[in-house]
């Protein structure tokens, strides 16, 4: 089958977008497919199954922002988007902008099955304007974001049933949803890892994600200060972003110096390994791969309560959830898991947390049979 991944927003490897699409991308041609990525991306130009759009330029400050993040906009061109599109069976969008919106016009003029990913909270655009706490705001962008593009799909992939829930409730409709988890690589699984050089008399607590508002890990850093073992924990931020300076000036004065900047994939996965402690920090998380794969590893993982994210549901054990932008809560319960040693090394509890989350190979599947149902539906409509 002929299969276009409609992408208006790649990036760098390390960022979340960029490793939903490459992976499904991956698996379809695995499967026999014939798969183009259509995005704006311009290191991938003359890269096999790769078709590039012009970069859409929103001035100087907004341009700086979205770099400093890791992505790239595509700026939506008609006659390259017909020619991107020719000839393809089904099409796969990722997010909801411009290049997407076009693929649903195209495919409802020329019958063409086409769903999307839903992998952009109203809360990721309110966030970086400061406006988070304006509830209806986010219901407004939920609203139009129905209305001007996932209203055009055939089925929709929510990676949570928490955003599923978010979203509906958000448009007051219920849609054609199937609650696939993105998740993690067969890669990622427990072992034992030494601690690195200097760190082996030191407790470790590790966070992976972009350094960005909504991910929150200033929290972590002010928890540490309120810890009764500061001067014993090694704290690794494993990641790049906007508030890089911010964080290293906000923790300054922490008797144990942090750990920044990005790591390799398997990289992350001995870091997790060998951590102490994982923390996920996110304030808004719509599923949180990072979470997803220090469970995966066997880590006792502590997690927020806020309510716009979902890894509150990855944990079976209430005292692993701290409250919400509270450094003194988190403080307490890194305390606690630090004063209970042997519970924390009770691998077998923790492995059995670690069956909840599947493996990238495993959801892949159940996106095939999504398509394949939508396909389905789509023909006997059209019958």
């Amino acid at each position: 089958m002929k299969i276009a991944i409609v992408c208006d927003v790649l990036g760098k490897g390390n960022n979340g977008t960029a490793v939903v699409t490459k992976n499904l991308y991956e698996h379809l041609k695995a499967s026999g497919n014939d798969v183009k990525i259509i995005c704006a991306d311009q290191s991938k130009k003359g890269e096999e199954g790769y078709f590039v759009l012009p970069t859409l330029k929103l001035g100087k400050p907004l341009d700086a922002y979205i770099d400093s993040v890791g992505v790239t906009l595509a700026k939506c061109d008609k006659k390259t988007m017909d020619e991107a599109l020719s000839g393809v069976e089904y099409i796969h969008c990722i997010m909801p902008f411009a290049l997407g919106r076009y693929a649903a016009k195209y495919a409802k003029e020329n019958n063409i099955p086409i769903t999307a990913g839903f992998h952009l909270q109203a809360e990721n655009i309110t966030a970086h304007l400061k406006l988070n706490k304006i509830t209806f705001l986010q219901k407004l962008i939920y609203k139009r974001l129905y209305s001007s593009f996932y209203s055009k799909m055939d089925a929709i992939h929510y990676p949570t049933q928490f955003i599923k829930d978010v979203f509906e409730k958000a448009i007051g409709k219920s849609t054609n949803g199937y609650v696939i988890s993105n998740g993690v690589h067969e890669y990622v699984t427990p072992h034992i890892t030494e601690k690195p050089d200097g760190m082996s008399d030191k407790i470790i607590i590790s966070n992976t994600g972009r350094y960005s508002r909504e991910k929150s890990q200033d929290t972590l850093i002010k928890a540490i200060k309120f810890s009764k073992y500061s001067d014993k924990i090694q704290l690794i931020l494993a990641g790049q972003g906007a508030k890089e300076k911010y964080y290293k000036r906000l923790s300054k004065n922490l008797p144990v110096a942090p750990k920044f900047g990005p790591l390799s994939r398997d990289e992350v996965v001995n870091m997790i390994n060998y951590s102490d402690l994982y923390v996920h920090t996110a304030e808004i998380e719509l599923e949180g791969i990072a979470c997803l794969e220090a469970i995966k590893c066997g880590k006792l993982t502590i997690v927020s309560d806020s309510d716009l994210s979902a890894t509150k549901e990855f944990v079976s054990d209430k005292k692993c959830v701290y409250n919400n932008r509270d450094p003194k809560s988190l403080a307490k319960v890194i305390d606690y898991w630090i004063e209970h040693g042997a519970e924390n090394k009770n691998f077998k509890r923790l492995i059995t947390d670690s069956k909840r989350v599947k493996y990238v190979g495993e959801c892949m599947k159940d996106m095939d049979k999504m398509f394949h149902k939508v396909i389905l539906s789509k023909s006997t409509t059209c019958a």
